[in-house]
């Protein structure tokens, strides 16, 4: 059975609430990049932007694959590879990665990865909509959409209105 989270509400109310805790972290948006991580970091992050933008502020966004840098590529090699894009060069600018849902960390060790290829940031903050816990790396976000503890058998689903048609986070009890 699946338990409601988040509705499409309390989502924007958390999305409202992060830019605005991204933005008095770093005293503004000046050199202010942020990096959704595909699949759904990335609209999160155009999500985040649009905030900040109804603000009077730019925040830059773009998109960051990793899927040649996940340390389970060899045990489960079928991945869809996307793409990224970068806004412009993120050499001394602050990346603020963004993420839907934050478990074990290893996303999160495979965009630090990525970010390594692509140049030398002055410093790297994470945004998620979710904290779940259950970390195996010493990872943690900076800005916290919702902390949501959950057991190792449930599954948090993010749907988001650009990727599933509605804005909805859910937890399924996996069937054991």
């Amino acid at each position: 059975m699946d338990r409601t989270i988040l509705t499409a509400d309390d989502m924007a109310w958390a999305l409202t609430r992060m830019t605005h805790e991204i933005l008095e972290r770093n005293r503004g948006a000046t050199d202010v990049v942020l990096l959704g991580i595909l699949t759904r970091g990335a609209p999160l992050a155009t999500r985040l932007s649009a905030v900040a933008e109804a603000q009077g502020h730019t925040l830059p966004v773009g998109q960051l694959d990793i899927t040649m840098y996940r340390d389970d590529l060899r045990v489960n090699p079928t991945r869809t590879v996307g793409r990224t894009i970068l806004p412009g060069p993120i050499d001394d600018k602050v990346v603020v990665l963004v993420d839907d849902v934050l478990f074990s960390g290893r996303t999160i060790q495979a965009a630090l990865h990525a970010l390594a290829d692509l140049g030398r940031p002055r410093s790297i903050q994470l945004v998620t909509l979710i904290d779940r816990g259950h970390r195996e790396l010493p990872i943690q976000a900076d800005i916290v959409g919702k902390v949501l503890p959950t057991s190792r058998d449930e599954r948090v689903r993010v749907r988001l209105a650009e990727t599933d048609g509605e804005d909805l986070v859910t937890i399924e009890r996996s069937a054991s």
